[in-house]
C-alpha cells in the first residue's frame, strides 16, 4: 500500500470482509442450533412415545443418558436432566412442524429450558418465543420478561396514539409500551421520591432499558432545555433506534392527574422541535404513576395534543405483591399484641 487512496480503500474492502464473515458464522451458528434443538425435540418425541407403550422410569433415563454420553462425549447435553426437557419439549409442541413455525427452534437451548420450567400454559410459551426471536432477548431478559408477566403487559397502556399520529406510525408506537412496568430492581421503598427513583433507574440502566423493551437507547436524566430564558428539565430522555423516535418518559410517585398529560405534552413538543431530525419519527411520551383512574385517563388522553401513554409502574412485581399482607391485615394481626400490652405513662 504506496498511498493513502489504497490504504482507504484497503480498509474499506477489509470492513466489508469482516461483515460477510461475521454474518456467515452467525448463519452458521443458527443453522446448527436449530439442527441440534431438532434432534432434542426427536429424542424426546421417542421418549414420550416410548412412555406410551412401556415403563421408562428415571432408571432407564439414567442408563440412556449415560450410554449417549459414552458415546458422543464431546456432546454436554445428554443428562438426565436434560433428557426429562427433552421429553418434556415434545409434549409441548406435539408436532416438529409446529415447533418451527413457531420460531421455537431458533432459540438456544437454554432458552427453551426457561420456558418449559417456567409456564405452564403453550400460547404463552409460544408468545414468549416469538417475541424473544423477533427481539433478540438474551436468556436474562427473556427470564425477566418471563418474571414480570410481559404477555399481560405489552402494548397495554393507554395511549392517545391512533388519534395524533399516522395509522402506521400509531400501531409502531403501541408495540413500545405497555403497562405496568415493573421496576423492583431498583431496590427502593415504595415511598422513595421522584428523583430518588430517576437516579436508580439511571444507576441500573441496563436493568432498566430490559425492562423498556428492545431498541431503546439512553440519551440522558434532567435534560436541560431554554426556552426564551425559561428552563426545563425533562426526567429521562431515550431514543428507540429501531423506530427513530425520541421517548420522553416523566415520572410521578403519586396518583395521575390530568394536568400531568399537559406537562407531558409540552416536553414532548419541546424535544420535537428541538432535537427530532427530518428523519425520525414523531416524538411520543411515556408518563409513569404510581396510580391511574382509567376513566381520568381517557378524558386526559381524548385533550392531549400530543402523542402520550399513560402506565403504571410497581416497584414489586405483582404476585409478590400479592404474597404481601396489607396494611389492613397488618393491623387486623397486630391488635391482640397492643390490646394486651400495659400501657405506656
Amino acid at each position: 500500500m504506496t498511498n493513502s487512496v489504497e490504504r482507504a480503500d484497503y480498509a474499506v474492502v477489509l470492513s466489508d470482509l469482516k461483515s460477510r464473515v461475521r454474518a456467515a458464522r452467525f448463519s452458521a451458528q443458527r443453522r446448527a442450533n436449530t439442527e441440534l434443538v431438532h434432534l432434542y425435540w426427536r429424542i424426546g418425541k421417542t421418549l414420550v412415545e416410548r412412555g406410551e407403550t412401556a415403563v421408562w422410569g428415571s432408571g432407564i433415563l439414567e442408563q440412556l443418558a449415560k450410554d449417549l454420553r459414552t458415546e458422543f462425549p464431546e456432546m454436554k447435553g445428554f443428562s438426565v436432566t436434560n433428557l426429562k426437557y427433552m421429553r418434556q419439549l415434545a409434549t409441548a409442541w406435539t408436532s416438529e412442524e409446529d415447533f418451527g413455525q413457531q420460531l421455537a427452534d431458533q432459540l438456544p437451548w437454554g432458552h427453551l429450558m426457561l420456558l418449559l420450567g417456567r409456564l405452564d400454559h403453550q400460547d404463552e410459551r409460544a408468545w414468549y418465543a416469538q417475541q424473544s426471536v423477533a427481539h433478540g432477548w438474551s436468556r436474562n431478559v427473556l427470564e425477566h420478561h418471563v418474571r414480570t408477566q410481559a404477555i399481560t403487559r405489552f402494548e397495554a397502556a393507554p395511549t392517545n396514539f391512533t388519534q395524533i399520529l399516522e395509522p402506521t406510525d400509531s400501531d409502531l408506537a403501541q408495540q413500545i409500551v405497555k403497562d405496568p412496568y415493573v421496576l423492583d430492581f431498583l431496590r427502593v421503598d415504595s415511598d422513595a421520591n421522584e428523583r430518588d427513583i430517576e437516579l436508580a433507574l439511571v444507576d441500573h440502566i441496563i436493568r432498566t432499558l430490559q425492562e423498556l423493551g428492545s431498541g431503546f437507547s439512553f440519551v440522558g436524566r434532567q435534560v436541560h432545555f431554554d426556552v426564551d430564558g425559561d428552563d426545563f428539565y425533562v426526567d429521562l430522555l431515550f431514543f428507540h433506534v429501531e423506530q427513530l423516535r425520541y421517548v420522553v418518559v416523566e415520572l410521578k410517585t403519586g396518583k395521575f392527574r390530568p394536568e400531568h398529560a399537559g406537562q407531558l405534552g409540552f416536553y414532548v413538543a419541546l424535544v420535537d422541535d428541538k432535537l427530532r431530525r427530518p428523519q425520525h419519527a414523531p416524538t411520543v411520551g411515556l408518563l409513569l404513576v404510581t396510580g391511574k383512574n382509567d376513566s381520568v385517563v381517557r378524558y386526559a388522553l381524548a385533550g392531549s395534543k400530543a402523542p402520550v401513554a399513560i402506565a403504571s409502574y410497581d416497584l414489586l412485581p405483582a404476585r409478590e405483591k400479592a404474597s404481601l399482607p396489607s396494611e389492613e391485615q397488618l393491623a387486623q394481626a397486630l391488635r391482640p399484641l397492643t390490646a394486651d400490652s400495659p400501657e405506656v405513662e
